[in-house]
């Protein structure tokens, strides 16, 4: 837990009342419905209030999933209060909507309210996603959409006699692995109850308009599930149809139309509401709700984004957002063709993150090449291979790098038809992951996951301007190509004269090609991505205190230079740096690849290790990859 409180939670948690709700009394009373607008109005405060530090500490927040459930968290804390033929575990399919997690463990004693003040801050348990045995009064992890109501058709069969609960969401029902869960649930008449927010928003836009066609009720009945429509704002018809649905023997589904954010105006129905309220807007919510001044402003304005002082040396002050350059990149070669040409030869497909990887600025320049996918990797990353399934089409599709884990089997299919798709997996790694373990982008070995007689390319650019040299190459290049960038943005590359960047000028980058930075008698170090400025970083304080120490740059993961390899083989040490996993990141197989060359130096290497800390830039030195963790390990090898 973080050391110390902001302040005390000026939201008391304790005016929560607790009632108890039967489903056979399908109707509210007065008083009832009462409680239940009082507790509904308290706990929504509670989450803008402190879901807005997540704003304000720069580390996002997601507001709007969150505040928009409250009412059927409301009435399922009712319904546990009375029964305990009920699991008492509220699962969420939603990740982003961890701040109902949180304020339940705060509701149940777990963790004390003023705690909340702490979201999404490293080190505080706090982090953007739940996860089970971090935060105290947590009792589940979740956070890539599709993934839980399967496990939770599992706890049913292993609970037969309890009725279990999910929220879930247009976005999350998207998902194809919920279409298998629909017809397990069904199949084994599982006594599984969803509870669906339908607010017709995710990060993309609206389904309604870029998923014409898509309807959870007609998609869910088709299942063979039970289904309530039913307005989410309207209390007195949200219980009738959840009494409904725990009443019906059988899986049901309530589905709980509603606009995203109701009531809080800066982001009511807009995608805006689907991230963290602005601060300025949370603290306009509080004044409009009567709140006394400042109860919202003497901790919201108090909260700075945490610093980063340290200086590196080696890279500019400047930084690149990779996963932006990306697009800008893709339009680069698509600004060389005409329209009908481009419309013809390239289609690009979003799977609803087109503003977090790059697609958006394609989406803006080139729409003639765009189609929104919805939240369906799986399905839109075999789309972009079918598009590509002609030898002089090319199909184009983006993610993050986490959710690569998820179309492996796409992606082995997509090869074996000999299909040109260009992969961009952005937030990969660790850095800047305030989402935390769920979302860390480190297993990214698995998309070469071909034969030795069928080659996959796997780059990983390590500034702007080396993104933009790998797509323009490759972009045209047949079979499948993978372009990792990172969550975080990066600086640009120096050369040894710490004035001219490396990338710029006459660079031109060659596939399979490891690029010697600086030559080095005392060894050498071997980086890619966000890894290289910190290892150069380190190299360089090593060789000014008379080290003499390499760095290798290898944008090419997979692919062993035979020249470079032996060069380095032959010095005293090689360190390969990644925040890939170290069980099966780069460094797991270099080794390998000098040993088969009958090269021994000392070896050692340095990758993720453990689940994250949350916060921002704290997720590097959390995993020991800081430079001084790199400085540590060069002078341990060069001993």
């Amino acid at each position: 837990m973080a050391a110390a409180n902001l302040s005390q939670f000026p939201i008391d948690l304790k005016k929560y009342k607790k009632l108890v709700l039967d489903p056979t009394r399908p109707q509210l009373t007065a008083d009832q419905k009462a409680a239940l607008q009082h507790n509904i109005q308290l706990l929504r405060d509670a989450i803008v209030l402190f879901t807005a530090t997540g704003a304000a500490r720069g580390v996002s927040g997601h507001t709007g999933g969150a505040y928009d459930t409250v009412p059927e968290v409301c009435l399922l804390l009712s319904l546990f209060e009375g029964s305990e033929k009920y699991l008492p575990i509220i699962f969420d399919e939603a990740g982003h909507r961890v701040a109902t997690q949180y304020l339940l463990a705060a509701l149940e004693g777990a963790i004390p309210p003023e705690h909340l003040l702490h979201y999404r801050e490293a080190n505080s348990k706090l982090p953007g996603h739940p996860e089970l045995g971090l935060t105290p009064g947590v009792k589940f992890s979740s956070g890539r959409l599709g993934h839980m109501w399967p496990l939770v058709n599992g706890v049913a069969l292993a609970n037969r006699d309890k009725v279990l609960f999910c929220l879930g969401s247009d976005g999350s029902q998207q998902e194809g692995n919920d279409a298998e869960a629909a017809r397990l649930a069904v199949a084994q008449n599982l006594n599984v109850k969803l509870l669906i927010d339908d607010n017709d928003v995710t990060i993309a836009g609206h389904p309604s308009k870029y998923l014409t066609g898509y309807d959870l009720a007609r998609t869910l009945e088709g299942h063979g599930l039970k289904v309530y429509v039913t307005q989410g704002e309207d209390i007195d018809a949200l219980w009738s149809s959840l009494a409904a649905a725990v009443t019906h023997d059988g899986p049901a589904a309530v589905i709980c139309k509603r606009v995203m954010a109701p009531g809080v105006p800066d982001i009511e129905g807009s995608t805006h509401g689907h991230d963290v309220i602005p601060v300025k807007s949370a603290i306009k919510y509080f004044e409009a709700r009567g709140y006394a001044p400042n109860v919202a402003g003497d901790i919201l304005l108090n909260i700075k984004p945490a610093a980063v002082p340290y200086l590196y040396i080696g890279s500019t002050k400047e930084v690149g957002a990779n996963r932006v350059v990306f697009g800008e990149a893709v339009n680069l070669v698509l600004d060389k063709l005409s329209k009908e040409e481009a419309a013809r030869k390239v289609m690009v497909i979003d799977s609803d993150l087109e503003g977090s990887t790059g697609l958006k600025v394609i989406h803006q320049k080139h729409p003639e090449v765009f189609v929104p996918g919805g939240i369906m990797e799986r399905s839109n990353f075999s789309a972009a291979a079918g598009f590509g399934f002609d030898a002089n089409k090319f199909g184009v599709f983006s993610t993050f790098s986490a959710f690569l884990e998820m179309i492996v089997s796409e992606v082995t299919m997509a090869r074996l038809n000999n299909c040109n798709v260009l992969c961009h997996f952005s937030h990969a790694g660790v850095d800047e992951m305030a989402d935390n373990t769920c979302h860390f982008g480190v297993n990214n070995f698995f998309a070469d996951n071909g034969l030795s007689d069928v080659h996959s390319w796997l780059y990983f650019p390590a500034d702007a301007l080396q993104m933009v040299a790998i797509v323009q190459r490759v972009f045209f290049e047949r079979g499948i190509r993978f372009v990792f960038s990172t969550r975080s943005k990066v600086p640009y590359i120096l050369k040894e004269d710490g004035k001219s960047r490396y990338f710029d000028g006459d660079y031109k980058f060659v596939p399979g090609k490891d690029e010697t930075i600086v030559e080095g008698k005392a060894g050498y170090v071997v980086s890619f991505g966000e890894m290289l400025y910190r290892s150069w970083d380190a190299v360089l304080r090593c060789r000014q205190e008379g080290l003499d120490v390499g760095l290798i740059n290898k944008p090419t993961l997979n692919v062993v230079d035979e020249q470079t390899i032996r060069k380095i083989g032959s010095s005293p040490f090689v360190l390969v740096v990644e925040s890939f996993n170290q069980k099966t990141g780069l460094g797991s197989k270099f080794g390998t690849w000098l040993l088969e060359r009958q090269l021994t130096p000392k070896y050692g290497y340095m990758g993720t290790t453990k689940e994250g800390c949350g916060g921002l830039s704290e997720q590097i030195p959390f995993q020991n990859l800081d430079p001084q963790s790199i400085i540590l390990k060069i002078k341990q090898l060069s001993q």
